[in-house]
């Protein structure tokens, strides 16, 4: 039988504030079970977590470098239902060409017709951020003519 841990053990065990544990889980970085109201984790998906926090954080501190997360919610007016499809191809092929240093993200897109407008949700590091929205940039200037 699997060892399961519940959130308030982990942030126990690690020290951290039960709402960064329950953050980890929603973004994908600690692997979860939702049983009834509370997440519980196997003590393998606790090691896992544990071992791939401590590489990555070792070596950012041997790289002096930290680490940026950024979000942003952005809102494109769009000609149609084709030009909504292409910007939103467009930015998902981007973000899965991202490079591995740029670590986890995430991209949700959706067109809004009755607005005429795409809605694009952007939540990871400050380098895919910045691509990600020269990208919305360079999109949304040739629809206006501008070279670049």
């Amino acid at each position: 039988m699997k060892d399961y841990y519940t959130v308030d053990q982990i942030s126990e065990m690690l020290d951290i504030h039960p709402k960064t544990i329950q953050r980890y889980i929603r973004e994908g970085k600690l692997r979860a079970t939702k049983i009834g109201k509370g997440w519980r984790v196997t003590g393998h998906d606790l090691s896992i977590f544990m071992q791939s926090n401590s590489d990555h954080t070792s070596e950012e501190s041997k790289q002096g470098n930290r680490k940026v997360i950024a979000s942003s919610v952005i809102d494109v007016a769009v000609y149609g239902k084709e030009d909504a499809i292409r910007i939103m191809n467009t930015l998902t092929a981007v973000s899965n060409a991202k490079p591995p240093e740029y670590g986890q993200s995430s991209i949700q897109s959706q067109y809004i017709e009755r607005e005429n407008m795409v809605r694009i949700t952007l939540w990871g590091d400050i380098g895919f951020m910045a691509v990600m929205l020269d990208t919305v940039a360079s999109l949304t200037q040739e629809d206006r003519g501008i070279a670049n």
